[in-house]
């Protein structure tokens, strides 16, 4: 059954995600970003632990994009990210989520432990903005492959769009 109450909370945090982002780009400040980050991930294991993955079913499509936007983003603790991947896992293996979400999250971990990621969505940048880089890759001649499998673009595209081409 459908929680919309649950549904406009995540929402209204991935809105703040977005903007602190935003604003961090500009300013090339941080901190806000990562106060949020911090609030959203202590908020969504909360919500985690009592209800579980909060996916399709539960808070519907926008809902469950926002909730996998505050997993990808609660970089500043790992080992909540890595849980919640797993989380994530059954959900698109349940139909609750989408694969694309499950392929982010997982190149997000995988980057965050120092391995190479597998879907190529992760890149780095020196810090400014400047020279953006695709972060290491597993097997790259297979890349658009395991891309296409999941429902992603092409690498070469995805790849002109981080850098706004």
């Amino acid at each position: 059954m459908m929680n919309d109450e649950l549904a406009a909370e995540l929402d209204l945090r991935a809105e703040r995600d977005q903007a602190a982002r935003r604003l961090a780009a500009k300013t090339r400040d941080g901190r806000d970003m990562r106060r949020i980050d911090a609030d959203n991930t202590a908020w969504l294991e909360q919500v985690i632990s009592q209800r579980g993955w909060p996916g399709i079913a539960l808070v519907g499509e926008r809902g469950a994009d926002a909730a996998w936007l505050l997993a990808q983003h609660a970089d500043l603790d790992p080992a909540f990210q890595r849980r919640a991947l797993e989380l994530l896992k059954a959900a698109v293996e349940a139909g609750d989520a989408l694969p694309r979400h499950l392929a982010y999250l997982t190149d997000r971990v995988l980057v965050a432990a120092g391995e190479p990621q597998v879907y190529g969505t992760q890149y780095t940048d020196d810090g400014d903005g400047s020279n953006l880089r695709l972060q290491p890759v597993a097997d790259p001649d297979r890349l658009d492959e395991r891309r296409a499998a999941i429902g992603l673009e092409p690498a070469a595209e995805y790849d002109r769009r981080m850098r706004g081409r």
